[in-house]
């Protein structure tokens, strides 16, 4: 088990202070997990140190937990992404709704992607082709982080939204996919123009969100919206629909 010093190294290590204390930490414990999940699976062999990281600080450094987790990691990608990607042919509808969109840098390099919630809707067969989606865009954000970067930002723009873009199964997917298969991978989470009907679908997803994953949900009122996204994004980057310079971009044909 980790224990609380660790565990207060791993809090100071988020916060970006003695970073180079942490690594060395961390680095100790990546060794073990490596040596530990690679006799267990060969495949991560191809695996580098900062995915194992992230792994490791999803669960608080834990290497016997982390270690876990990775290998399920590993087995889900190995028959949920058999090519190693997701084909646009496979998700049509989801591409047609044309929600999720990426675009600019926030001021931490992270790159920044934009969701049109009132555009999401469920269909015959949606949650399959939505998780699928899912993949496929989050792997694309993660190919647009530049060097040194692991981060993204995300922009939950919830404009219009109403019952019928509710999608309880969709969002508990969702979150799944981004907490077990891509740890510590967001940095950000804007969520603004929250109709108050949201909030009792809010009330229903909040307990699956885990504790890394609430510090970074922001919930934005409409009157401090541009200067809220302003402190993190400079104009430059922001999507003009938020006062910004920049275009909204679909993110398949970004």
């Amino acid at each position: 088990m980790s224990s609380d010093h660790d565990h207060e190294k791993m809090e100071e290590a988020r916060d970006g202070e003695d970073t180079m204390v942490i690594n060395e930490m961390e680095q100790t414990k990546v060794r073990l997990m490596r040596a530990y999940v690679e006799s267990q699976d060969p495949s991560s062999q191809e695996v580098d140190d900062l995915m194992m990281r992230r792994f490791l600080r999803a669960r608080d450094l834990d290497v016997e937990k982390a270690s876990a987790f990775f290998l399920r990691y590993l087995k889900w990608r190995q028959t949920f992404v058999p090519n190693d990607s997701i084909s646009l042919s496979v998700v049509p509808n989801e591409v047609a709704q044309n929600k999720m969109f990426l675009q600019g840098f926030d001021k931490q390099g992270r790159p920044i992607t934009v969701v049109l919630g009132a555009r999401h809707f469920q269909y015959q067969g949606s949650l399959a082709e939505f998780k699928r989606f899912l993949v496929y865009a989050f792997d694309k954000i993660c190919a647009r982080m530049p060097g040194g970067q692991e981060k993204f930002v995300v922009i939950g723009d919830l404009e219009g939204w109403g019952y019928s873009n509710s999608d309880m199964r969709g969002y508990l997917g969702a979150l799944s996919i981004l907490q077990d298969y891509y740890p510590e991978r967001l940095g950000k989470l804007f969520i603004i123009h929250a109709p108050y009907i949201f909030m009792a679908v809010w009330k229903f997803v909040y307990p699956f969100i885990d504790k890394n994953t609430k510090k970074k949900i922001v919930f934005v009122e409409k009157t401090k919206l541009r200067s809220t996204l302003l402190e993190e994004i400079d104009e430059s980057q922001l999507p003009h629909i938020y006062g910004g310079k920049l275009p909204l971009v679909p993110i398949q044909d970004s």
